[in-house]
């Protein structure tokens, strides 16, 4: 049950909305439910309407009118009630009941007060209800309505649980403020997807992702085609700043501004210059350092890997809550930053990603004087690095770094709800959703070469593998079956090929961090090993050879796989070297 309070200056403006036939002629059978003294004209049940909703506004505004220069401006108070899809239908009588309950926790007319504000509750469809009060009392003062949008919620929590509706999470006061209905109206009047609102948020979070300081912040944000203004003090000092979209005005056609502080609390400018203040590691190295054959994104990406991998231990283990929260915003500006530069296959959904975790960045844990360097740097090398291609080591690595998100959402998600933050953990697994989907559009191609190279192995050497999977990955989660592990096989065989010890490789990556989240294990160890072995993350690229004088160690691995080949095959004749199995 959701509750959407606004506030306004024409009580006979909104009533003539309400029992009007709405914008998209939705409205049927409006009429009342509920008023203040139960006997209020209702204009949906009388012959002539026009003259009762006069009467319907006087009464209303009677109060008002006594009140003279007293009342407040804004003196309509306007509260929509919805219940979820799917939940039961409510009668007039039990719609009433929810009104007053709501009108009682918000102070607009308690329960047993004579003076309480004047209002009314109408009905014109099955799912919700409109609650409209005059904010005067009966003694001429102007009611308390201090969190009344926080009182009504919670009421609403309440009625859930006693009615058997669909139970929401519960706020606490850190999420952005919701589009208007005006604003929502106005989009869909425009042909828009979205609110300027939304849009605005959206493009302001982008902009701030990995952004060195204030002035490269504000170069991105018009370079994004926002209009931006700069709100000054008389020392020439910046004290906050407006966006606006481009061709978005209000009806004297002047543009639609929105601060930064009312599109989410935390892109004000002075939250802004807190986040900027950490900077961004300039000499963190990549982990990709030296492989001068990837491209730019591809190797931001791979360095962006282990920063993440670093990120997720940080919000699984016990340490400081404010650490951990500042991983959780590194987190969404890394996120932000892979979304603007993905490939198109994968960029709706990595934006949906991002977009949802936006609320799970903020919560009542603030992140004063944690360090996120790592996690902005890694934006940062993203952003700079430019967009990258769908094919190839970019769309490997890409394939790499999601998988990595998709853990790093799912511990940011244990990490609220063991905090009671559930709006922030659904956030956040929603964004799991998005970022695996996102993954297996990007991971299609690379897995399947794996798989093939996987299955071009020898048998001997397969089986090999196979049993090293069996005893080094804990409760045999690593599925051993040819389909399954053949791209976790063949990624071993390269890692061996390059010089590593695949046993060794492979203990070191199960030991990185837990697995039971995964939804496919294999898919996991295969990104981390290939990370760490500075394999390709496309199976196309030629693996890293050992430097130039090195021989590869003999492991276990190749030690049997070479017995049992000699053992299969004839011995052959001394005389002759071209005739011996060659050395892998």
């Amino acid at each position: 049950m959701v509750p959407d309070i606004g506030r306004g200056s024409r009580t006979h403006g909104l009533l003539v909305y309400l029992y009007g036939p709405g914008r998209r002629e939705e409205h049927t059978d409006a009429h009342l439910v509920g008023s203040w003294d139960g006997f209020a004209p209702d204009p949906g049940r009388d012959p002539d309407p026009q003259v009762t909703l006069a009467r319907l506004t006087a009464a209303l505004d009677l109060r008002v009118k006594q009140a003279g220069d007293r009342a407040p401006a804004k003196h309509v108070w306007h509260c929509s009630v919805r219940t979820a899809p799917g939940d039961q239908r409510f009668s007039d009588e039990e719609w009433n009941a929810i009104a007053q309950r709501i009108v009682h926790a918000t102070g607009i007319a308690p329960e047993g007060d004579p003076d309480g504000c004047r209002w009314i509750a109408v009905r014109h469809a099955d799912d919700h209800i409109h609650i409209v009060a005059t904010l005067v009392r009966g003694d001429l003062r102007n009611p308390r309505l201090n969190y009344d949008f926080n009182k009504a919620q919670a009421e609403c929590r309440r009625i859930e649980k006693e009615m058997g509706l669909r139970r929401l999470n519960a706020g606490d006061g850190t999420a952005a403020k919701n589009p208007t209905s005006a604003e929502k109206f106005k989009a869909e009047r425009t042909g828009r997807p979205e609110t300027s609102r939304e849009t605005l948020r959206e493009a302001v979070r982008q902009a701030l992702a990995g952004a060195a300081d204030e002035k490269e912040f504000f170069t991105r944000l018009r370079e994004a085609g926002l209009r931006v203004k700069v709100r000054q003090a008389p020392s020439g000092d910046a004290l906050g700043y407006n966006v606006a979209l481009p061709g978005d005005r209000n009806r004297h056609g002047e543009p639609v501004w929105y601060p930064g502080s009312k599109l989410a609390p935390d892109l004000s400018l002075p939250k802004i210059r807190h986040r900027l203040a950490g900077g961004a590691d300039q000499a963190a190295p990549s982990a990709a350092e030296g492989r001068p054959q990837w491209s730019p994104p591809a190797r931001e990406r791979r360095g962006a890997t282990g920063t993440a991998e670093r990120a997720a231990v940080l919000l699984d283990g016990d340490g400081d809550d404010e650490e951990a929260a500042a991983q959780l915003v590194g987190v969404g500006e890394l996120l932000d930053a892979v979304a603007q530069t993905s490939p198109a296959a994968t960029r709706a959904e990595l934006a949906a990603a991002a977009r949802a975790f936006e609320r799970a960045t903020r919560s009542h844990v603030r992140a004063e004087h944690a360090d996120t360097r790592a996690l902005r740097s890694a934006a940062r090398g993203i952003i700079r690095a430019g967009g990258a291609l769908g094919r190839g080591e970019d769309g490997g690595t890409t394939a790499m770094l999601v998988s990595t998100l998709v853990l790093v959402t799912l511990a940011a998600a244990r990490w609220h709800s063991a905090r009671g933050h559930a709006q922030q953990a659904h956030a956040s697994r929603q964004a799991a959703e998005h970022l695996r989907t996102a993954y297996r559009q990007a991971a299609a191609t690379p897995m399947r070469a794996l798989h093939d190279q996987g299955r071009a192995l020898p048998e001997a050497q397969r089986r090999t593998y196979e049993a090293t999977l069996r005893a080094v990955v804990p409760g045999g989660r690593a599925d051993g079956r040819p389909a399954r592990a053949d791209a976790l096989v063949a990624t071993l065989a390269q890692a061996e090929q390059a010089g590593h010890d695949p046993e060794a490789l492979l203990r070191q990556a199960v030991d990185m961090r837990e697995l039971d989240t995964a939804a496919d294990v294999n898919d996991v160890l295969v990104w981390r090993l290939r990370r760490i072995a500075q394999l390709p993350a496309h199976p196309g690229e030629a693996p890293r050879r050992p430097p130039a004088g090195t021989r590869p160690a003999k492991t276990s691995a190749n030690r049997t796989s070479e017995r049992n080949t000699s053992a299969a095959a004839p011995r052959p004749a001394v005389s002759d070297p071209s005739s011996r199995p060659p050395r892998r």
